[in-house]
C-alpha cells in the first residue's frame, strides 16, 4: 500500500462502475460544475451554495454493494450475524465501575485535579464505552429479543446521566439506511456548522464540544416519535439519578455528566466520531472529475488497540457493510473478506485524526460525502421490518 498521509493509509484509487461525484463551491470547483440529474440541477440551500464545500454524489452509498459482493464471494460471512452474549456482561461491569468511581469521589471537590483526572482517564473511557454499547445494542446485538435490547440499552445509559438511548436508535439506524443523505443523516454537519466552524479555532471548538453537537444536531434536523421506550428511558434515568443524589450526593451526578462530556471532547477515544466518515484523503483532479469514475472514500476504518475499549467500532467499513455482525466477530469478517478491505483507506491513530482535523487546512467540517436523494427514515411512520433494518 502507498502511504497517502501521516494518519491515513490507502492504495491508489481504482476505477469502478460509473460514479458521479464532484466537489462544489470550494478551491477546486464551483456551482457551475454540478452534473445534470434528469432534467434539473441538484437543488441546494443558498447558504450552502455560498459557503459550503462538500463532496456530492448521485450514487448510492457503497456498503450495500460491497455487502452483496462479499456475500457472493464468501457466503459463510452470514453465519457471523447475531447477538454476542459477552456484551451484557461488559456493560454491567462498566456500569458498576462508574458507580464505584462516583462513590470514591463523593467527598472530592469538583474543581480539583483528582476529580478531573479520574473523570478523564476512567470516567470518559467508561462512558465512551457505554455510548458504543448503546450503539451496539441499537442493532439488536446483545439479545435476540428486540424488546430486551431496547430495555438493556437503558441500563447502559445509566452512568451517562442523561436519557438518550431510546432516541439514539432511530437516528442511528437512519444514518445507516441514509448514509450521507442531506436532511436524513444527522451525522452530517449543518449549514451553520460549516459556516462558523471551518477554521482552526472553529474546528478546535467543535472537537472540544462535539458531544453537544451530536446531542443537539439531530433534533434540529428532524424529530423522532416519543414512544413507550422513550418514556421508560426517561423514568429509569431520572430514578437512577435521584438514587445517586440521595446515596452518593451531587458529586456522583457531576462525575457522570463530566465523564460524558469528556468522552466526547478532546479525548483519544472521541477521535472515532470524526474518523468514521470525514474525508481525509487528498481528492485529486482526476477524482473530482465524475467522468473518471473514481469515487471519494466516505467511510474509514481504524485497526489499532483502542478498539479494545470501544467494541471494535474502528472496524467501521466492516460495521456498515454488515451491521448485524457483533463487535467480537468484526475482525473475523475482515479476515474472511480481506480482499475487499485491504485497499480501502484507514486511520492509524484516532488522536492524530483529531490533530489533523483541527490543524490541517485540507480537512474540516465540509469534508463529507453528501447525497441529496435516497435513504429512508427509521422509526417514523414507515413500516420497517426488523430484518430489513438489520440488513
Amino acid at each position: 500500500m502507498a502511504r497517502s498521509s501521516a494518519s491515513t493509509t490507502t492504495s491508489a484509487p481504482e476505477a469502478s462502475k460509473p460514479q458521479k461525484t464532484i466537489r462544489l463551491n470550494g478551491k477546486g470547483g464551483d456551482a457551475t460544475d454540478v452534473p445534470q440529474h434528469g432534467s434539473s440541477d441538484l437543488q441546494r440551500d443558498p447558504i450552502e451554495v455560498k459557503y459550503r464545500d462538500f463532496f456530492w454524489t448521485y450514487t448510492e452509498e457503497p456498503h450495500r454493494t460491497r455487502r452483496l459482493a462479499i456475500i457472493k464471494a464468501h457466503p459463510e460471512v452470514t453465519k457471523l450475524c447475531g447477538p454476542e452474549p459477552l456484551t451484557k456482561y461488559v456493560v454491567l461491569g462498566v456500569v458498576a465501575t462508574q458507580i464505584l468511581c462516583a462513590y470514591i469521589l463523593r467527598d472530592t471537590p469538583f474543581f480539583s485535579a483528582p476529580f478531573w483526572l479520574l473523570a478523564y482517564v476512567v470516567g470518559a473511557t467508561a462512558n465512551q464505552n457505554m455510548f458504543l454499547a448503546i450503539h451496539e445494542i441499537s442493532h439488536n446485538l446483545a439479545f435476540r429479543s428486540p424488546t430486551a435490547n431496547r430495555l438493556f440499552a437503558i441500563v447502559a445509559n445509566l452512568p451517562i446521566g442523561i436519557p438518550y438511548s431510546a432516541s439514539f436508535r432511530p437516528y442511528h439506524l437512519t444514518h445507516h439506511k441514509s448514509l450521507g443523505v442531506d436532511g436524513l443523516d444527522t451525522d452530517l454537519p449543518t449549514a451553520l456548522e460549516a459556516i462558523f466552524l471551518d477554521s482552526i479555532l472553529g474546528k478546535a471548538f467543535f472537537c472540544t464540544f462535539q458531544i453537544l453537537f451530536y446531542a443537539v444536531r439531530p433534533m434540529c434536523v428532524y424529530s423522532v416519535p416519543f414512544t413507550w421506550v422513550t418514556g421508560v428511558n426517561v423514568v429509569v434515568q431520572v430514578a437512577f439519578d435521584v438514587v445517586i443524589l440521595k446515596t452518593i450526593g451531587v458529586q456522583g451526578i457531576l462525575y457522570f455528566i463530566l465523564s460524558s462530556f469528556l468522552a466526547g471532547s478532546l479525548h483519544p477515544l472521541a477521535g472515532h466520531f470524526i474518523a468514521e466518515h470525514y474525508v481525509y484523503e487528498t481528492v485529486t483532479p482526476a477524482q473530482a472529475n465524475p467522468d473518471n469514475r473514481m469515487p471519494v472514500p466516505e467511510t474509514y476504518s481504524y485497526y489499532g488497540p483502542l478498539n479494545f475499549l470501544t467494541y471494535n467500532v474502528g472496524l467501521h467499513n466492516e460495521h456498515h457493510d454488515f451491521p448485524a455482525v457483533p463487535w467480537t466477530r468484526l475482525p473475523k469478517l475482515n479476515r474472511i473478506a480481506r480482499e475487499f478491505y485491504d485497499d480501502l483507506p484507514y486511520h492509524r491513530s484516532w488522536t492524530y485524526v483529531i490533530w489533523r482535523f483541527i490543524f490541517d487546512k485540507n480537512v474540516g467540517i465540509r469534508c463529507r460525502v453528501k447525497r441529496k436523494e435516497g435513504g429512508r427514515l427509521v422509526g417514523q411512520k414507515a413500516a420497517w421490518k426488523e430484518s430489513e433494518i438489520e440488513a
